[in-house]
């Protein structure tokens, strides 16, 4: 675990070392060396239970690929920023590459933790880059107000597990994973079992969101720079559902008796952010409404505590990880050459790019779950489990599907079909740094296909 860890944490001297010159391509290169670095832990031994064990660090099948997955995008989140950061002063942009630094090291903890503790304080710790980031670089006036969202709905969530994790402390002597799912049960009386259910899930449910606070989803990532975005769908979201996964251990059987309303609102909310996504016209919040619709599916999954659940919740996490993330890398590109993100002031780019729309169109039906893309994989799973659970969700889980096949085409539709708009007298072609940013996005998506084992483990 320490061949990770220390050249993440390394990263942080290295900004302010390197010359201006080369301060691009070698934090480029270091975040990539650590990114072919964690794809060790893809050995068919990473499947047989805990590895890389030391004193507070592990991985299992549960947190490698979500390790995985953090260390492949952070040398992509630097690709995509250095453009429309390479006009800012050099002060400013080591600043910037510092601060998604520091995020990628407390994300890497936080999923390598052994400990609830730790794993606490990482998961607070991220919040503190991440405000800087939207609150900082983002794109509008409105970001000081989408930073505030964010921090309060973060820190309101947070509390109560606060509280929830020292009580655990305090009564079961240890935090440790390995420990904790073998110890005695929480003796409460039944009102305040209920309370101590509901502190320990409101972080999470928080985070990932649910419907309902998920409020300061949208405004967040319409309002921070493309890295922000991209570390807040294929990142952040997911801590949410890993730290579900981890704590449920500790809340049977509370979970089978606690989690049928919060199953019917996340299947509700797959609804209900599907159809906001139809009426959207900012490309951005329309992308943001999307995950929340997939993070419903994600959360009901979990919930129903099934090893097909619990499956495709990881599938899914990790494709959306990275298709989501590709699509705010498209809406950026859109961005930086029209300056708008609306999408019918974008009209007909397949005309004037059209390599891009390539992406576009592959991207698009990764979001729609095409097969056999893995977000199929992970659709599927999902509704299985939740049918086994009840024959009503087939209701719910149908129409989202629907919903979001439309939306995913009249995205891509609007944005590239049709004649280009007469208020692009000329447009920027394509870089070779855009293909390949989109291109290590889709190709590993693409490549899971193949051998999709790798994320599958955990239905045995």
């Amino acid at each position: 675990m320490l061949k990770i860890i220390l050249p993440t944490i390394l990263l942080v001297p290295m900004v302010w070392l390197v010359s201006s010159r080369w301060l691009w391509p070698w934090m480029q290169l270091h975040g990539l060396v650590i990114a072919l670095i964690s794809l060790s832990w893809c050995k068919p031994s990473f499947f047989l239970g805990w590895i890389f064990l030391g004193p507070f660090t592990g991985a299992d099948p549960v947190s490698a690929p979500l390790l995985i997955l953090s260390c492949w995008l952070f040398p992509l989140m630097l690709l995509a920023s250095q453009y429309h950061l390479s006009v800012e002063p050099d002060f400013r942009q080591r600043m910037f590459i510092c601060l998604t630094s520091l995020l990628q090291l407390f994300i890497v903890l936080a999923f390598a933790a052994t400990e609830f503790l730790m794993f606490f304080i990482m998961f607070e710790a991220t919040l503190i880059p991440t405000l800087f980031l939207i609150m900082r670089w983002g794109n509008q006036p409105e970001r000081v107000y989408a930073g505030m969202y964010f921090l309060f709905y973060t820190l309101a969530g947070s509390l109560p597990l606060l509280i929830a994790l020292l009580y655990m402390q305090d009564y079961m002597g240890s935090m440790s994973l390995l420990i904790t799912p073998f110890s005695k049960a929480m003796m409460f009386t039944p009102i305040a079992s209920k309370f101590w259910w509901g502190a320990c899930m409101l972080a999470f449910l928080v985070k990932l969101p649910l419907y309902g606070v998920h409020l300061w989803l949208p405004k967040a990532h319409v309002e921070a720079p493309v890295a922000g975005s991209m570390v807040l769908a294929a990142i952040l979201l997911k801590l949410g559902g890993y730290g579900m996964i981890r704590m449920m251990s500790l809340l049977q059987p509370l979970t089978h008796e606690l989690m049928y309303p919060f199953i019917a609102l996340a299947l509700w909310g797959v609804l209900m952010a599907s159809s906001v996504c139809l009426r959207h016209t900012d490309l951005k919040a329309l992308i943001a409404y999307s995950s929340v619709s997939h993070m419903g599916l994600v959360i009901a999954a979990i919930l129903t505590q099934t090893p097909w659940g619990l499956t495709g919740a990881m599938i899914l996490m990790i494709a959306h990880g990275l298709t989501s993330s590709a699509l705010f890398c498209l809406a950026n590109t859109n961005y930086e050459r029209t300056h708008s993100r609306v999408l019918f002031l974008a009209r007909g780019l397949h005309m004037a790019l059209p390599v891009m729309t390539v992406w576009w169109f592959i991207s698009s039906l990764a979001n729609l779950a095409l097969p056999p893309l893995p977000n199929l994989m992970g659709e599927l799973v999902i509704m299985v489990a939740l049918i086994k659970w009840s024959k009503w969700t087939l209701i719910f889980t149908g129409l989202g599907t629907l919903i979001t096949a439309c939306y995913s085409l009249f995205m891509y539709s609007t944005t590239q079909r049709g004649p280009l708009t007469t208020h692009m007298i000329s447009l920027a072609p394509t870089q070779s740094r855009e293909h390949l940013l989109l291109a290590l996005h889709i190709v590993p998506l693409l490549l899971l296909m193949t051998h999709p084992y790798l994320i599958w483990s955990l239905i045995n």
